[in-house]
C-alpha cells in the first residue's frame, strides 16, 4: 500500500440503510489494516447518529448504493453524503456489491482473532446490513488499489462507536474537542484553543490519531481507564521511567503503524503491460517498509530495559507480551539474513534512495550487484559533472540538490552570477536567493541513475519475496506492536508530558464510581487555563438525589465556560488522563449532549429557533439515565412565553430521567422548579454592582440571586443612548416589581422541603461511600449538628 500522506485520513467507509430506519457502517483504515463495523437505528430526521461516525472516521472515500430506499422525513445517506461531504470522494456501487453473505465470509477469513470470539455467528443474523457495507467497502479497496488483503491479518471490531462514551458531532463542535468554534476567526496561532491541540505533543501519527480517536469517543469501562491512570501515577512518581520511556519512543519510525499495511495487503499479480515506474514505486514502497520494520525492531531491547522494572499493570503487560516475545526476535533474524546489518530509516531522499538500493545484502543477486554498480556510476558521474561545472564557470557556491520529483538539480547563488547564465542551464526558476536549474547532460543522467535505482527496487523486491511471506505468517504480532506504541506514545509524550509542564497538584487523579455523584472540586477549565493565568475554579456536585442543577447569572458572568468546563473534565477523565481540578469523583457517562449557541443553518434552511429545537429533540430522543445533558439558554431564540414554556417542559421532562443535567438560563422565573422539585439546585454566578457597573468575579455561588436591569447596564456599556437606557429602565421595573415579589414568597415557602431533601441526598451519597465505620458516623454526626443549627 502506498503512504497515506501523514495525518491525512486513510479511512474508506461504506454506508448502506433500509426503510427500518436502520443504517449500516463499515470503516476500514488503509493505513493500521482495521475494520470497524458498526449498526444501528437513526433516531434524527438529521441523520445526527451518522454524521457522528463520518466525523469520528474522517473519511477520504465514502462508498453507497444507488437507490435510496429513504423513510419518510429521512434525507437518505446518499444526499446526506452530496450535502455534507461535497469535499470527500463519494463512490456509488451497484446494489449487487453490498452482499451481507459475502461480507461475512470475507470477515471469517480475513479477522485476525477467530470468528467464535468476535461473535460474528450472532452478529451475522442481527447486523446484516454492516457486513453488507464491508463487503462493498473490501471489494471496492482490492479493486482500486491492486491489492488482495492478507487472510487473518484484519483487526475486526463490532458495534465499537457505542462500546464508548458516545459525543454527538454538534457537542464536538460546541465543546471545542478538536477544532475551536471560531478558528477562522482566530486563525492558525490560536489552535490551542481546542482540547485536541492543548493535547497534541505526541511523536508519531499513529499516537496522534489515536489520540483523536480517544478525544472523540472516550471510553466507558472503569477498569481501562484506571488501568491508564496507573500507569500516569507510576510515570508522574518514578520520573527515571517517564524520561527514558520518552528518550526511547523517539528511537521507533514515526511511520511504525504504517509499516504493518504492507503486510497486510498483498499485490495482485500483474501482466507485463503494468508500467516499471508503478512497480519500481510498489517496490520501493515495500523496500522501505522492511527498512522501518528493522529500525523498530532493533529499538525493542531499548524499550525492553526501560520497562524491565514497571509495576503498573499497563507497562509490565506491554513488556511481557510484547518486550518478551521471541516471535520478535525471530524476525528481526530473518530480516538480518537477508537486509544489510547497517542499513537504517533515513528520511533525506537521496539517502533514503540510497538505503533502498542497498538493503539486501551484496551476492545474493548477480542482477541486483550489476544494477547497484550502474547507480553508483551514474551517482558518481553526476557529483562530477556539478564539480565541473563549479571550476569551469567559477560557480564555488553550486549546490546539488535532490527530491524525488525530479531527481538531482542545480543551485546557484544569484549574487555568484555575472550577466547572464550560460545557454547550457535549462529549465531555470527562481527560488529565494538562488535560481534553480539543469542541463541536458545533468537531465541525462538524472533518467539513467532513476533506471537503475528502479531497477534495484524490482530486484530488491524478487530478492525479499520469501521472507516478506513469512513476516506476513507473524501479522499479528508486529499489529500489536503498532498498537503498543501508539498507545505509550499517547500516554506518555500526550497525558504525562501535559501533566509535567503544569505546577505540582494543578493536575490530579480522578476517581471513579458507578452508582456516586458527580463531583468535582475547584475544577478548572483545560484550555482556557493556559491562557488566562488569572483562572477562577468553580465545584459541581451532582447526585441522582439532585440531579438537576440550573446556573444563572448575567451574560459574561461564566456560565458557557463553567458548562464546557465540566464535559472537558468528563471527557479528559475517561479517557485516562489526569483533570484540572483539586479533586474529582465521577460516575461513568455514556452520552454527552450539549446544547449551545445559537446560528442559522442555511445549509438545512433552518433558522436559529429550529436548529435549537431540531438539537433538543435529538437530545429528547436519546437521552439515557447515564447521560450527562449540557444546555445553555434554551429558549431564548423565540418569544420569551413560548421560549419560557419550552425550557420549563423540557426541565420537567429531564427531571423524570434521573439524567444528570446542567441547565444555564438568562429565565429568573426557572428558579421556581426548586420549589416543586427538591431535585433541582439553583447556582449563580457572582456579580458585583456599584455606580451601576457590573463587577464580574466568575464565581459560582448556592442559591438564586436577582441582578436588576443587568441588560440594561450591558446595554448601556455598549453605548446605546442615555434617553433610549432611561426609557427601557421605566418599562422593565414596572414589568418586574410584582414578578421578583412573587419568587420571594414561593422561595421562603419551599426553603423547609429543600432542608429536609438536603439531609436525604446526604444519607444517600453516605450509602455509597467506600469510608470506615468512624469516618461515617462522624459524617452523620456532623450531618445532624447542621440541621439542628439551620445551615443545610
Amino acid at each position: 500500500m502506498e503512504d497515506d500522506g501523514g495525518e491525512r485520513s486513510s479511512f474508506v467507509t461504506g454506508l448502506i440503510e433500509n426503510r427500518a430506519k436502520e443504517v449500516g457502517v463499515a470503516a476500514f483504515d488503509l493505513r493500521s489494516a482495521t475494520l470497524h463495523l458498526s449498526q444501528y437505528i437513526e433516531t434524527s430526521s438529521s441523520y445526527q447518529n451518522t454524521k457522528t461516525l463520518l466525523h469520528f472516521y474522517d473519511p477520504m472515500v465514502i462508498i453507497v448504493s444507488p437507490n435510496k430506499l429513504v423513510p419518510d422525513g429521512m434525507v437518505g445517506v446518499s444526499e446526506l453524503v452530496d450535502r455534507f461531504y461535497a469535499s470527500v470522494k463519494k463512490v456509488v456501487m451497484a446494489r449487487g456489491c453490498f452482499d451481507d453473505t459475502k461480507g461475512a465470509v470475507m470477515i471469517k477469513n480475513l479477522a485476525a482473532k477467530d470468528p467464535s470470539a468476535l461473535g460474528l455467528d450472532t452478529y451475522y443474523k442481527q447486523y446484516y446490513l454492516c457486513l453488507a457495507a464491508a463487503a462493498a467497502t473490501i471489494k471496492w479497496i482490492e479493486a482500486e488499489k491492486g491489492v488482495i488483503v492478507t487472510n487473518h491479518s484484519l483487526l475486526v471490531t463490532f458495534n465499537g462507536s457505542f462500546d464508548h462514551l458516545n459525543v454527538d458531532a454538534t457537542s464536538v463542535q460546541n465543546l471545542e474537542i478538536i477544532e475551536p468554534l471560531h478558528s477562522a476567526l482566530w486563525g492558525t496561532s490560536n489552535k490551542k484553543r481546542s482540547l485536541f491541540h492543548m493535547l497534541k505533543t505526541t511523536k508519531t501519527i499513529g499516537g496522534t490519531r489515536l489520540l483523536r480517536a480517544n478525544l472523540l469517543q472516550p471510553l466507558k469501562d472503569i477498569e481501562t481507564i484506571n488501568t491508564r491512570l496507573d500507569c500516569l501515577d507510576e510515570l508522574m512518581s518514578n520520573e527515571q521511567l517517564f524520561f527514558g520511556l520518552s528518550q526511547v519512543l523517539r528511537k521507533f519510525p514515526k511511520e511504525t503503524d504504517r509499516v504493518l499495511c504492507h503486510f497486510c495487503f498483498k499485490p495482485k499479480k500483474v501482466t507485463s503491460k503494468v508500467l516499471d515506474v508503478d512497480n519500481a514505486r510498489k517496490s520501493q514502497t515495500l523496500i522501505s517498509s522492511i527498512i522501518l520494520l528493522k529500525t523498530a525492531l532493533d529499538a525493542l531491547p531499548l524499550l525492553a530495559k526501560v520497562l524491565k522494572d514497571a509495576q503498573s499493570f499497563l507497562l509490565a503487560n506491554i513488556y511481557k507480551s510484547v518486550c518478551e516475545n521471541e516471535k520478535y526476535t525471530s524476525i528481526r533474524k530473518r530480516i538480518g539474513e537477508v537486509i544489510d546489518e547497517d542499513v537504517l530509516h533515513a528520511r533525506v531522499p537521496f539517502a533514503a534512495r540510497t538505503q533502498q538500493c542497498f538493503a539486501v545484502k551484496a551476492r545474493i543477486d548477480g542482477l541486483l550487484d550489476i544494477a547497484r554498480r550502474s547507480f553508483c556510476d551514474t551517482s558518481e558521474a553526476i557529483h562530477n559533472l556539478a564539480n565541473k561545472y563549479r571550476e569551469e564557470l567559477k560557480l564555488p557556491n553550486l549546490k546539488l540538490p535532490f527530491n524525488n520529483r525530479q531527481g538531482f538539480y542545480l543551485s546557484i547563488p544569484q549574487k555568484d552570477i555575472q550577466g547572464k547564465l550560460p545557454s547550457k542551464f535549462i529549465q531555470v526558476v527562481k527560488h529565494g536567493n538562488n535560481l534553480h536549474c539543469s542541463t541536458l547532460e545533468l537531465a541525462s543522467l538524472n533518467v539513467r541513475n532513476k533506471s537503475a535505482a528502479g531497477e534495484c527496487y524490482i530486484r530488491t523486491e524478487i530478492c525479499l519475496e520469501a521472507l516478506v511471506d513469512a513476516i506476513r505468517e507473524d501479522v499479528s504480532v508486529l499489529t500489536l506492536l503498532a498498537e503498543v506504541l501508539c498507545l505509550l506514545d499517547m500516554i506518555v509524550n500526550s497525558f504525562a508530558h501535559t501533566i509535567s509542564t503544569k505546577p505540582v497538584d494543578q493536575y490530579t487523579r480522578p476517581h471513579f464510581t458507578e452508582n456516586g455523584p458527580l463531583a468535582i472540586d475547584a475544577g478548572r477549565h483545560p484550555i482556557l487555563e493556559s491562557i488566562h493565568n488569572d483562572f477562577v475554579p468553580n465545584n459541581i456536585f451532582i447526585s441522582e438525589a439532585s440531579n438537576m442543577v440550573i446556573v444563572m447569572g448575567p451574560n459574561m458572568s461564566g456560565k458557557s465556560t463553567y458548562l464546557q468546563q465540566v464535559c472537558l473534565i468528563i471527557i479528559l477523565a475517561q479517557i485516562g488522563c489526569y483533570v484540572p481540578a483539586h479533586f474529582s469523583t465521577i460516575r461513568v457517562v455514556d452520552r454527552i449532549f450539549t446544547r449551545m449557541g445559537t446560528v442559522d443553518n442555511l445549509e438545512s434552511n433552518s433558522s436559529t429557533f429550529m436548529t435549537e429545537m431540531k438539537e433538543t429533540a435529538f437530545v429528547m430522543q436519546n437521552v439515557t439515565r447515564r447521560s450527562l445533558i449540557v444546555m445553555d439558554e434554551l429558549g431564548r431564540a423565540t418569544s420569551s412565553s413560548d421560549g419560557y414554556s419550552i425550557a420549563w417542559s423540557c426541565c420537567e421532562h429531564l427531571l423524570s430521567l434521573k439524567a444528570y443535567t446542567i441547565f444555564a438560563t438568562h429565565m429568573e422565573n426557572l428558579s421556581e422548579l426548586a420549589s416543586i422539585y427538591p431535585n433541582v439546585k439553583i447556582l449563580h454566578f457572582y456579580v458585583d454592582i456599584r455606580n451601576n457597573r457590573l463587577d464580574f468575579k466568575f464565581q459560582l455561588k448556592e442559591g438564586p440571586r436577582h441582578v436588576p436591569h443587568y441588560g440594561l447596564l450591558l446595554a448601556e456599556v455598549a453605548g446605546l443612548p442615555s434617553s433610549v437606557i432611561e426609557t427601557a429602565r421605566g418599562i422593565t421595573s414596572r414589568i418586574t416589581q410584582k414578578e421578583v415579589k412573587r419568587m420571594e414568597v414561593n422561595c421562603l415557602q419551599y426553603n423547609q422541603i429543600q432542608m429536609f431533601y438536603h439531609v436525604a441526598q446526604r444519607l444517600i451519597c453516605l450509602k455509597y461511600s467506600s469510608q470506615d465505620e468512624e469516618s461515617i458516623r462522624q459524617a452523620l454526626q456532623n450531618l445532624k449538628e447542621k440541621y439542628m443549627e439551620g445551615r443545610l
